[in-house]
């Protein structure tokens, strides 16, 4: 009996080492998929310069939250909305903007009126569209 007993207990001992094996190296391996390869250069487009498809797309979106990306002659377009809003004058940051060996990470954070521009009770829409180059990945909005 106390053979059948150590026996079951390294097959228990094993599994568990192997497991942990299996975890340690899932955690460093996402680890190094968002790890950043590089910044990506990137330019703020105004709604005048937009394609006119992606320009309707967001009009179509306005209203609500929204995260969408197009893709036009080489370019990569990443566009973040912020909904209805209350009044005017939101602007927003890009705070982060960069590659990784499996996607694109954007990060954006949408910044308050001042309090002169909160007594004015027109609403707006925020949003703001990133060109940068095209990348065949993934898009991943923090």
């Amino acid at each position: 009996m106390n053979r059948l007993h150590e026996y079951r207990m390294r097959i228990v001992s094993i599994c568990l080492v192997c497991l942990m094996c299996a975890a340690v190296f899932a955690c460093g391996q996402k680890q190094d998929t968002m790890k950043k390869i590089k910044d990506l250069e990137c330019t703020v487009i105004p709604e005048d310069k937009l394609p006119a498809e992606l320009l309707d797309t967001i009009g179509q979106k306005k209203e609500s939250a929204f995260k969408i990306t197009f893709e036009d002659q080489g370019f990569l377009y990443i566009c973040v909305g912020y909904g209805t809003q209350q009044t005017g004058g939101y602007s927003i940051a890009i705070n982060d903007l960069y590659e990784t060996s499996n996607a694109i990470y954007v990060d954006t954070n949408l910044i308050g009126p001042s309090p002169e521009e909160k007594s004015n009770p027109v609403a707006s829409y925020p949003y703001i569209v990133i060109k940068t180059e095209f990348i065949d990945k993934p898009v991943v909005f923090d």
